[in-house]
């Protein structure tokens, strides 16, 4: 395939379509190389809008760490909006990357990164475009090697048939690691083609490659095991863990987009990995263990992004970033490092047993005062004991209070339903919790007009998590009882009107159940919604739950297996699951006993400050869990240079230019 830039030829489509500014590449640390020189090509697409992927700290990554090697080239492709995909078919030009505007199909690797399941449908798309077979069955030497990574490559079976390989866990390592390998086949004359390929990066134990394993089912449909189908491939495949952040302190040159996106930010990730135990949340038990970044290594890192891209807002992102050991030191002395700058702070969502009030001032000293935002996820206080998230009415209302009273005016929290065990009336507590919140609220600060906004998801079980079993709630229950909750919440108009609601209705969250526990056999119905137009899915004005349903109802059934045979069963102790032969790190054992501890509400304690509760991660790591904190401080950077976003207090105004 050429390697000539398709530019010229999408350049007169661009006036055509909205947003054309998506497409053309040259943002602010951009990286654009020789094509000739580089040993090793990548391709790498977060498989949505340009407006929600350029943010994405993942590709961001693995684009730098790629591109700092001397003889590797990364560059990023996006999914193109419909306008554009029919433009690009008539006129026969490819998908691209927007660095080099090169054709995809003609790079080595093309890593996709999938946060979300509801992404699958662009990856088929994107393959099309690039000319590339969707099914890895049908690749041939000269096509790239299609890895997929991300959280929700943790259950890559429903797009086995569509990728050649997928990766678990942290990639930093694991793209180097493939890279040497690909490298090394490349130099040696590609022997044995791509099966030989493939075959050495699966043999590493790190890399799973789909085509090397059966998969045999009982006559009810369940599975019966997953086997390898050659020698060399292991029967597990591990996940990567990237221990020591410090020493991978990227993106070093965080990349400025061009085009509005989600995040108008420099986000600095630090630590990773989270202990707190939530049973629905598949990012903390997959992310285990937790692993700190240095004060003095967070410090660095905001200084560079900051002098690199001209942001003036600094994102704090973990997980939990509030449970970092010395969240409180880093806050201030961020806080002291930009005081009389325009950089401010900002956490994503806190929880209220780790939020105070010196901390909020501390976020907000220099930049306004936005509205705090909790996540209590369940209504009653009985329901947060089986989901294992331990904040209770009295805590938030105290917290709330105290935020109120010292000049803020807004509260976000955010809950889902259909969580397992749930009644009409945990959701329908919601409504009272708000209420509350407002009361509170108004009493501290003596104003009317403080505001509670609820923001209701519909819970997905994930693999990998004590409620990978569980039977997920059909979408007519759960729309029924974000019916009642509204009726709750405007029962008083006196403290109703302050508060907003914001909900998904709950088929969205059936499909991507679907896609989530799926198997094999959902390969066909993603390849069936997408040839009948799927694409976008994760948006709701693209969203057609009539379209998936029609695709389940026409490929599932044949196999003896429906819908609601992935999505609304409940999963007993001893069934094969897909993910099975996919080693996250946890014991299958104690994620059941997890499950019947949430079943009898039995909460467990954050193993991070109480004894082991031996789920299986450290001893697989070969590692201990981080408990810092270190006792070290902030680092003062001086002197500040002309330009420089640093404040320097011991020097005056016409020294700091």
């Amino acid at each position: 395939m050429s390697v000539e830039s398709v530019f010229p030829a999408l350049e007169p489509l661009l006036p055509k379509v909205s947003k054309p500014v998506q497409y053309v590449g040259g943002e602010l640390n951009a990286t654009l190389k020789d094509w000739d020189a580089a040993a090793v090509r990548w391709a790498l697409m977060y498989p949505d809008a340009y407006e929600v992927g350029l943010p994405n700290q993942g590709v961001m990554i693995l684009y730098e760490v790629l591109n700092e090697q001397p003889d590797v080239l990364a560059e990023r492709t996006y999914a193109v909006w419909p306008d554009l995909e029919k433009l690009m078919r008539e006129h026969g030009v490819p998908q691209f990357t927007v660095d080099g505007h090169r054709p995809v199909g003609a790079f080595d690797l093309f890593g996709v990164s999938f946060a979300t399941e509801l992404g699958y449908t662009n990856l088929l798309n994107a393959l099309d475009l690039a000319g590339i077979p969707i099914h890895a069955a049908e690749r041939t030497d000269e096509h790239p090697i299609v890895v997929a990574g991300g959280h929700a490559a943790f259950n890559p079976e429903p797009i086995s048939p569509f990728i050649d390989a997928a990766v678990l866990g942290d990639g930093e390592e694991a793209v180097l690691e493939i890279t040497d390998i690909v490298r090394a086949w490349k130099a040696e004359g590609r022997p044995g083609g791509r099966d030989e390929i493939l075959t050495r990066l699966a043999e590493t134990g790190g890399v799973y490659v789909p085509r090397f394993y059966d998969v045999e089912y009982l006559p009810d449909g369940r599975i019966q095991r997953v086997v390898p189908n050659r020698e060399r491939v292991p029967y597990r495949v591990f996940k990567r863990t990237t221990m020591d952040l410090d020493a991978w302190p990227y993106p070093k040159q965080p990349l400025v987009p061009l085009a509005e996106s989600v995040h108008e930010r420099m986000s600095v990730e630090i630590f990773r990995g989270c202990t707190r135990g939530c049973r629905f949340c598949q990012a903390g038990m997959i992310t285990r263990p937790v692993r700190e970044r240095s004060i003095e290594g967070i410090g660095a890192m905001v200084q560079r992004g900051l002098e690199a891209t001209g942001f003036e807002e600094v994102g704090l992102l973990s997980l939990s970033s509030a449970d970092h050991s010395e969240i409180a030191e880093v806050t201030k002395g961020l806080a002291d490092r930009y005081e009389g700058t325009n950089t401010s702070l900002s956490l994503p969502s806190t929880r209220v047993d780790a939020f105070n009030i010196d901390l909020a001032n501390e976020l907000s000293r220099n930049g306004r005062r936005s509205g705090l935002t909790f996540a209590p996820e369940g209504g009653s206080e009985r329901l947060r004991r089986v989901i294992n998230k331990m904040v209770s009415e009295e805590d938030l209302i105290r917290t709330v209070s105290a935020a109120f009273g010292a000049g803020w005016r807004q509260v976000k929290l955010y809950f889902m339903c259909g969580l397992p065990t749930e009644t009409d009336d945990d959701v329908v507590q919601i409504a009272e919790m708000a209420k509350n919140v407002i009361r509170a609220g108004r009493e501290a600060s003596g104003r009317k007009d403080v505001r509670c906004t609820i923001s209701i998801g519909g819970f997905v079980p994930k693999p990998h998590t004590p409620f990978q079993w569980a039977a997920q709630c059909d979408p007519e229950t759960v729309d029924n009882r974000l019916r009642l909750l509204r009726e709750a919440v405007n029962s008083d108009r006196s403290l109703g009107r302050n508060i907003g609601m914001r909900y998904h209705d709950g088929k969205p969250s059936l499909i991507e159940g679907l896609l989530s526990r799926g198997d094999r056999r959902i390969g066909l119905v993603i390849e069936r919604v997408w040839r009948e137009g799927g694409r976008f899915d994760g948006w709701s004005e693209h969203f057609s739950y009539d379209r998936w349903v029609r695709a389940a109802e026409a490929e599932l059934p044949p196999l003896g297996v429906d819908l609601a045979w992935f999505t609304t069963r409940e999963r007993e102790e001893l069934e094969v699951l897909p993910w099975d032969h996919l080693d996250s790190g946890l014991d299958k054992e104690w994620l059941w006993a997890d499950w019947q501890d949430a079943l009898d509400e039995r909460e467990q304690d954050d193993c991070r400050w109480t004894p082991c509760f031996d789920c299986g991660v450290c001893p697989a790591m070969g590692t201990d869990i981080e408990v810092g904190p270190t006792g070290r401080t902030l680092l003062p950077i001086s002197p500040v240079g002309k330009g420089s976003p640093v404040r320097n207090p011991a020097l005056s105004p016409a020294v700091q230019g």
